[in-house]
């Protein structure tokens, strides 16, 4: 049934090697016949299965399988084979400590998910902005107002030109009706602040490097471009350098007390959990440390 080929014995590699179609029948990997060893590792025909993908022909089948067999004993000639011939101890030692790294922020993350707020009331969110609010200058300016891109041959265009700048509901009621046989993209933020690098990014023009300059005193803005025309109202604009809204920064705000409240957590449950340790008997100190 099998054919066995040894490598080099410098590698310390065998490979066997199976006659046949591989299947995907069910096969225990105690029972399954070994492809390769290498050192101490084992590649099974099993193992070999399970990594097979789906619908590969025969020839395919083939390819893949001598394929991956050559990087598992790749992969493993220098854990199992060079291994042997250098100093493990440090390597074991860094393992080591990455795991026990692993093992604590995964341990911190799931209590804290649990047990650390992550919602706050508005008064809290208020008085945060109100006593940082020198953290939420705007880096670039914001506005609100309207925008539109619309193909330069639609037909009702003289009429979304006219009802797009209009402080009229009933205008605007009208806009959006029009805007639906027409318009490729419509955004309204009169009510709204909107940074301005996510209006910029929509209109093929060169506004340059300084936004607050080209913005300034102006109520509108319209330029054609690929067959489109793009339509920008300006209600009313925050200079870079003003502070952000309320409205804008309390995502900010939130992300922060959200993770200041996790430290505090996590704080709280390292002290309880050693503590904890200590009177069980888990640690025992021979040293003064510091509380």
């Amino acid at each position: 049934m099998t054919i066995s080929r040894i490598l080099p014995h410098a590698l310390c590699v065998m490979i066997v090697i199976l006659s046949g179609a591989c299947t995907r029948k069910a096969v225990e990997k105690n029972d399954s016949p070994v492809l390769v060893k290498v050192g101490k590792s084992t590649l099974t025909h099993a193992d070999l299965l399970k990594a097979l993908p789906v619908g590969l022909t025969t020839a395919d089948s083939a390819a893949f399988a001598s394929a991956y067999i050559r990087k598992w004993i790749d992969s493993r000639l220098i854990s199992d084979i060079a291994a042997s011939e250098i100093d493990m101890t440090d390597i074991d030692r860094l393992v080591n400590e990455y795991r026990n790294r692993l093992v604590e922020m995964e341990y911190k993350t799931r209590m804290a998910d649990a047990h650390a707020p992550s919602s706050f009331p508005e008064d809290s969110l208020r008085n945060y902005y109100v006593n940082n609010n020198s953290d939420f200058i705007l880096e670039r300016p914001m506005l609100q107002g309207v925008y539109l891109k619309v193909p330069d041959n639609a037909p009702n265009l003289a009429l979304i030109r006219k009802l797009y700048r209009s402080d009229k509901q009933s205008d605007i009621d009208r806009l959006e009706k029009e805007i639906l046989t027409s318009a490729i993209h419509y955004d309204y933020f009169r009510d709204k602040w909107v940074d301005w690098e996510q209006i910029e990014l929509h209109i093929p023009y060169d506004f340059g490097s300084k936004p607050d300059a080209f913005l300034r005193g102006r109520d509108h803005f319209e330029t054609s471009a690929g067959g489109f025309v793009y339509l920008l109202d300006i209600k009313d604009v925050l200079p870079s350098g003003a502070y952000m809204p309320f409205e804008n920064a309390r995502v900010l705000i939130s992300e922060r007390l959200s993770a200041h409240e996790r430290q505090v957590y996590e704080a709280s449950l390292m002290k309880n959990l050693y503590n904890k340790s200590v009177a069980d008997g888990k640690i025992q100190l021979f040293v003064d440390i510091k509380p």
